[in-house]
């Protein structure tokens, strides 16, 4: 091997041709957890979690739906990119957005090489003032964890309906941390179920340490609509004793009241910043 005496030199022999080249890509999953009116004013109006998809008008997987995504520039930030691709794609713009995993599977995109480092947001899509592209679309998400760490996921907008199945796989007993392997997916493109399920299962996580749920929640909410986000995200109830523990040192009461739609009176809550 040749030995050089500056970085300079080093620079002037170098050939970048010499290596396989690899592309960058950034893959957005936007979810939401947001009231499903009831037009029983006795009831609380249930929750939904939904994720934002767009249908993909070319080549490869033309005609299937995805998550919002694209390459990143080559002289693009990469955290400036996750943000014009969403504004192109879905026309959301000012959602606060953070890293989730880099997928990195040589047969991930059947063009390239191609690398994806993926971005989650977790919005009250019912508050949001952007219409949405003609192409992007809000998918309900139904959840069913069976035996075996088999999970499939059923995604439905109204008009149609997604699924896929993925195998859960224990990788570190300590820390609880799985990989995933998909099962069966003929809906979704490239390896999105994969990112979507990571997201999932980081959201539930990340319950337990910071403050994410208060992304998607209006400056004033009553203590039983902020529990039944909690519960949509981690897909089990909760015993008011505990639930009223977890959040005891992130809200504070207010002297506001929610009065009408057929309840008692109900104190409101913000956020403890």
């Amino acid at each position: 091997m040749k030995e050089y005496r500056s970085e300079e030199e080093f620079l002037k022999d170098y050939n970048p041709d010499e290596f396989k080249k690899l592309s960058l890509t950034t893959d957005i999953l936007v979810l939401s957890v947001s009231s499903n009116e009831t037009n029983n004013y006795r009831k609380t109006d249930d929750k939904k979690m939904s994720v934002l998809l767009v249908k993909r008008e070319n080549y490869p997987f033309k005609d299937m739906w995805c998550l919002p995504g694209g390459f990143v520039g080559y002289d693009e930030d990469l955290d400036d990119a996750p943000v014009r691709i969403l504004k192109r794609e879905t026309n959301l713009d000012n959602i606060f957005l953070e890293q989730l995993y880099t997928f990195g599977n040589a047969k991930r995109d059947p063009r390239m090489r191609i690398v994806s480092t993926s971005y989650m947001s977790l919005i009250d899509k019912n508050r949001l003032n952007e219409t949405l592209n003609k192409n992007a679309s809000w998918f309900d998400i139904t959840l069913c964890e069976e035996k075996n760490n088999i999970v499939t996921i059923v995604l439905d907008n109204g008009e149609t309906t997604l699924s896929f199945t993925i195998k859960k796989k224990l990788k570190e007993e300590t820390t609880d941390r799985y990989s995933f392997e998909v099962v069966d997916n003929k809906s979704i493109a490239f390896d999105h179920p994969l990112v979507i399920l990571s997201g999932l299962e980081r959201l539930k996580n990340k319950l337990e340490y910071t403050d994410i749920v208060f992304n998607m929640m209006p400056k004033y909410f009553t203590l039983g609509e902020l529990q039944k986000v909690y519960e949509v995200i981690l897909g089990k109830k909760l015993l008011d004793p505990a639930f009223r523990r977890i959040i005891k040192d992130k809200v504070k009461k207010t002297n506001k009241m929610k009065t009408g739609e057929g309840h008692r009176p109900s104190v409101l809550f913000e956020y403890n910043k």
